[in-house]
């Protein structure tokens, strides 16, 4: 064999399950056909996140009165979208090639261009045939589209081209309700567009605990963004979208359009059936140890479509390389946080409160508003709350739900309380450093113990 593990993509998950087994000793290479770091660091988590500081910011010196800071004339604060495109693009830049340097760093050899299988063992690069005991497939997904009449004089973009924008639409509609839209709707509202959202489910942010979609579509609102829910798109034409909501057709007229329904594994190409690997509703069929079917052949990442997140693809990857490397580990995906970079930012891990009581039945939820914490005072932001959902009996942490400022960075310790299997009474124990938005964690495990402190 060339090599002891061949990775096809440099994703998250590739590129972390490649330079974890050369430093277990492996022989590997790694295939990536257009971008080293995948969608994530090309274009999803990372520009997106970019495009979101630059609001943050320019929100946060609109508001800078409020603290005292004089001297500064907000009527005229705007956001140069071609700055912030070339920011953008320089952060992409530096880390892409910081992956790269890590690879090499690492021996792991990088070849460019599609992976092909030719049998289990064998894959074909270009005009290149490399072989190896063991092959991981993390070849990432790619946007879907709704299968629907489109009329060709309205520009339809999807997450990727909304990334690159140079110039401020007018008037847009978000296709779509779920997080890739949600955060893009936030981002198109804060530099002025007039946006549209038209969601199929009954509400926006469908994974999202219930309480707290509830909330955000409140503050989505009263920002000024116009949300259609239970809405089913049957047309876009040339002047607007058309949907049907509890049985009427109704338009919406838009200059653009935003296709953010989601994505789907990305397998054109792979020629997955040479080597006999099972797809199921167009995703790789993988087992907890990542293996599909076919000894030797893993699948990490959105390509197995089990939790299309950047995160959960590298934990993938070291659990794929764990086992090839004869260490069983076995994926949890009842642990895996999640996150919204809106402002307040979500967060949440584990069962929400409603598939909790269908579960367990009875259940304790600790609620704290953030109107409550001090450090979020001092912040000027004190919308959101902190939840923590737990079994009757124990008090186990079943969930967690954070819409706060922080929110992202918080949720860290609920993952690693959850893990090690923490109830709220363990949580209370941990003492947590003031003032710090934090605090409301502590707060709202006092809450589950019906011994609530600050509320």
């Amino acid at each position: 064999m060339d090599f002891d593990i061949i990775v096809i993509g440099a994703g998250p998950g590739g590129y972390v399950a490649a330079i974890k087994a050369a430093q277990l000793g492996k022989k590997v290479c790694i295939v990536e056909k257009k971008h080293v770091g995948g969608t994530c660091l090309n274009v999803g988590c990372i520009p997106t996140k970019v495009l979101l500081k630059s609001v943050e910011t320019r929100n946060e010196v609109a508001q800078s009165g409020k603290f005292g800071i004089t001297g500064i004339d907000i009527g005229g604060l705007d956001i140069e979208l071609s700055v912030l495109q070339e920011r953008k693009s320089s952060i992409i830049k530096q880390l892409v090639q910081g992956v790269e340097g890590l690879l090499k760093k690492n021996k792991v050899i990088l070849k460019s261009g599609n992976a092909e299988f030719i049998d289990k063992k064998t894959l074909k690069v270009g005009d290149e045939k490399i072989t190896a005991d063991s092959i991981i497939i993390a070849a990432g997904s790619e946007t879907k589209s709704l299968p629907v009449a489109v009329d060709n004089s309205m520009p339809v973009y999807t997450s990727t081209e909304v990334l690159g924008l140079k110039k401020k639409p007018s008037k847009m509609v978000v296709i779509g309700g779920g997080v890739i839209g949600i955060e893009l709707a936030y981002f198109l509202n804060n530099i002025g567009t007039d946006v549209s959202i038209v969601e199929f489910m009954d509400r926006i942010l469908p994974p999202v605990d219930a309480e707290i979609a509830g909330m955000v579509e409140k503050q989505f609102t009263e920002m000024g963004i116009d949300i259609h829910t239970g809405a089913k798109v049957t047309k876009i034409e040339k002047d607007g979208v058309v949907f049907e909501n509890e049985g009427m057709e109704q338009k919406i007229k838009c200059g653009a359009v935003l296709m953010a329904v989601g994505r789907a594994p990305y397998t054109d190409g792979l020629n997955l059936d040479a080597a006999g690997v099972a797809v199921e509703r167009g995703a790789v069929v993988t087992d907890m140890t990542m293996s599909t079917n076919v000894k030797g052949i893993y699948a990490i990442g959105d390509v197995n479509g089990k939790s299309m997140l950047a995160h959960t693809a590298s934990m993938e990857g070291l659990v794929a390389v764990n086992n090839i490397c004869g260490k069983y580990t076995k994926m949890d995906y009842g642990k895996v946080p999640s996150a919204i970079y809106i402002n307040p930012e979500i967060a949440s891990i584990g069962l929400t409160e409603d598939q909790a009581k269908e579960k367990y039945g009875d259940i304790k939820v600790g609620r704290f508003p953030m109107i409550g914490n001090g450090k979020a005072l001092i912040e000027g932001e004190t919308r959101g709350l902190v939840k923590i959902i737990t079994d009757k009996s124990h008090l186990e942490i079943l969930g967690a739900h954070l819409y706060c400022i922080r929110a992202t960075d918080m949720i860290s310790e609920i993952s690693v309380a959850m893990n090690l299997e923490c109830t709220a009474n363990e949580l209370v124990k941990m003492i947590h450093p003031h003032p710090t938005i934090s605090e409301a964690i502590h707060e709202a495990a006092h809450a589950a113990e019906d011994r609530p402190i600050h509320f």
